[in-house]
C-alpha cells in the first residue's frame, strides 16, 4: 500500500479552527476559462489535481481570466464506512456559500465571492481515488469557472472542428459517450464528454477533456485494434449508479483535444431510436418544440443565469435529433454536416 504524508500535528487549543494549517505546495492550472491556484501541504492530493487536469489545454476565454483558489487539507483517517464506494455527496448552500458533503471529514465548501474553494479529505478517503477526484476536486472546480464567470452549466457532451463545436444532449445511455469516442477516433476535436460550460454571450464552450468512460460493451464497435487496447487496459470505474466503465485517459490516446473554447453552431439530442437508413439520421426539431426540449433536458441549468440567452441563441441555430446508424461512425458523418454548414 502506498504511503502518504502524515497530517501536520498542531495544538487544537491555540489553532482550533486549523487556521495556521501549512500550504508549501502548490499547483497552478488554467482551466475552463479561469486561472486556477491549488494549495495544500499534501503531495497525494496535489497528485490527485495534476492527475485531473495536468497536460490539458489551458482554455481562456476573450478577456481576463478570473485568479481562483482551491485548498485541499488532509485530516486525520475517520474510518469510513466499509463499502465499496463513500457514502454519497449531500449539497447544500446558506449566505453565499455551497457545500458538498460526505461526512464532517471529507467535504468542500465553495464562496463564490471570494472565488476560493476549501476541501477538507481524511486519510482513508484517498483510497477512493475516483469518488474524492470526481465529487470533489472536480465539482470545485466546476463550480467556481461556472459562477465566476456566468457560464451556463450542460450535462452533455461537445465535439468540434477547426474552432466549430457541436453540443450533443440526452438522456443517460443515448450514446453521447459512444459519439465523442468514435468522434475522436474519426478526427474530430474533443473537447467534453460529460460537462460543458459555455459563455452566452460568444457561445463559446469549454470543459475538461481528461477522461472518456466506455462500457466494455462498446469495445467491439471500435475498428481499431489500437483504440481497443488503449481503452480495454484502462481502469474500471463503478458509477454511483452501479454501471461499472473503463476510465480511459484521454492524454495518452492519439486523438485531438481541443485546444480552445469551441464556439457552439448547433446542438443535437442523442437518441437510442434506430434510423430507417443511414440518410435519415439526423431529424431537425421544430423551433416551436427547442426550448421546451433543452429545459426539460436541462433542470439545473435552465434555473442559471445565462440560460435565457443561450436557449435564445441555440434555438435560432437549429438543434436535431440524431439518430442510431448501423454503426456510430454514420452518426459522426452526420456530425460533420453540420459542421459543414455555413454559420447563421
Amino acid at each position: 500500500m502506498a504511503s502518504h504524508p502524515q497530517p501536520v500535528a498542531r495544538d487544537l487549543c491555540a489553532d482550533p479552527f486549523s487556521e495556521r494549517y501549512p500550504r508549501h505546495l502548490s499547483v497552478h492550472q488554467q482551466l475552463l476559462g479561469g486561472s486556477f491556484l491549488f494549495e495544500s501541504d499534501s503531495q497525494a492530493l496535489l497528485d490527485l489535481v495534476v492527475a485531473a487536469f495536468g497536460e490539458l489545454p489551458p482554455h481562456c476565454f476573450p478577456g481576463i481570466a478570473p485568479e481562483l483558489r482551491v485548498e485541499l487539507r488532509l485530516v486525520p483517517e475517520r474510518n469510513l464506512p466499509n463499502a465499496g464506494e463513500p457514502p454519497p455527496v449531500q449539497l447544500q448552500s446558506g449566505l453565499g456559500l455551497l457545500l458538498g458533503v460526505i461526512n464532517s471529514a471529507n467535504y468542500v465548501v465553495i464562496s463564490p465571492a471570494q472565488r476560493q474553494a476549501l476541501i477538507v479529505v481524511s486519510e482513508d478517503m484517498l483510497e477512493f481515488s475516483y469518488h474524492l477526484r470526481y465529487e470533489l476536486i472536480e465539482f470545485a472546480v466546476y463550480v467556481l469557472a461556472t459562477r465566476c464567470q456566468g457560464l451556463v452549466p450542460l450535462h452533455g457532451a461537445c465535439v468540434g472542428r477547426e474552432g466549430r463545436g457541436i453540443l450533443l444532449l440526452g438522456d443517460s445511455g443515448a450514446g453521447k459517450s459512444t459519439l465523442t469516442l468514435h468522434g475522436l477516433l474519426q478526427g474530430l476535436d474533443f473537447l467534453a464528454e460529460d460537462a460543458v460550460f459555455v459563455q452566452p454571450e460568444s457561445m463559446l464552450a469549454t470543459g475538461i477533456a481528461n477522461y472518456l468512460h466506455v462500457k466494455a460493451d462498446g469495445l467491439p464497435l471500435l475498428d481499431s485494434e489500437a483504440a481497443r487496447s488503449w481503452i480495454g487496459g484502462s481502469a474500471v470505474i463503478r458509477r454511483r449508479s452501479g454501471v461499472e466503465k473503463f476510465e480511459a485517459d484521454l492524454r495518452l490516446g492519439d486523438g485531438r483535444l481541443a485546444a480552445e473554447p469551441l464556439k457552439l453552431v448547433g446542438a443535437v439530442f442523442a437518441s437510442a431510436e434506430v434510423a430507417e437508413n443511414s440518410g435519415a439520421l439526423l431529424r431537425p426539431i421544430p423551433k416551436d418544440e427547442i426550448a421546451a426540449r433543452l429545459r426539460a433536458d436541462q433542470p439545473y441549468a435552465s434555473g442559471q443565469a445565462g440560460w435565457l440567452h443561450f436557449q435564445q441563441k441555440l434555438v435560432r441555430m437549429g438543434v436535431h435529433e440524431l439518430r442510431r446508424g448501423a454503426h456510430p461512425r454514420a452518426a459522426v458523418e452526420a456530425l460533420h454536416a453540420l459542421l459543414d454548414r455555413p454559420s447563421g
